[in-house]
């Protein structure tokens, strides 16, 4: 018999429409939720999930059945609509366009998934500009400087 075998874990990275910080506690787990049955939905397996009051860090298992660009597409579109329905927000909530993307080997996957979970540790000692610049430069990705998120600070008792 035939088969495909893959190993791909993607690192997915994005953030709220102008870097708001509207992303609250009482409400990320329930919207990770829908996150992760949107990946599982889709075949694929999430690994971690985690972030800010203003971003989001997906980690997850990825299958060649469907691309990145259209799985972050359904992502982001459907958790838009699932928040504007439940009413989490005053007004209409929607995600920044465009998302950052890293694969990472077998051999990272639970440095990555520890990284993922301790980010409200982590950003108490660095900024999600500076976090989201190392990626890309880790990552040897080519940037334009006009399309980085803006900064924005984050308020206490989010």
């Amino acid at each position: 018999m035939v088969n495909t075998y893959t190993q791909i874990h993607i690192q997915s990275v994005f953030t709220v429409q102008n870097r708001s910080c509207i992303l609250r506690k009482a409400w990320k787990n329930e919207l990770y939720q829908y996150i992760t049955a949107i990946i599982q939905n889709h075949g694929h397996k999430v690994l971690a999930i985690n972030g800010m009051p203003d971003h989001i860090h997906v980690f997850f298992g990825m299958r060649p059945t469907q691309s990145l660009s259209d799985l972050m597409q359904d992502i982001k579109g459907d958790s838009s609509k699932w928040i504007n329905i439940k009413g989490f927000i005053k007004g209409h909530f929607s995600w920044q366009e465009g998302y950052g993307g890293f694969s990472h080997s077998k051999s990272h996957v639970n440095r990555v998934i520890d990284y993922i979970r301790d980010q409200e540790i982590h950003h108490r000692k660095k900024s999600f500009m500076a976090e989201y610049l190392e990626f890309l430069e880790k990552f040897e990705v080519p940037y334009d400087e006009r399309y980085i998120f803006k900064p924005v600070e984050y308020t206490e008792g989010d």
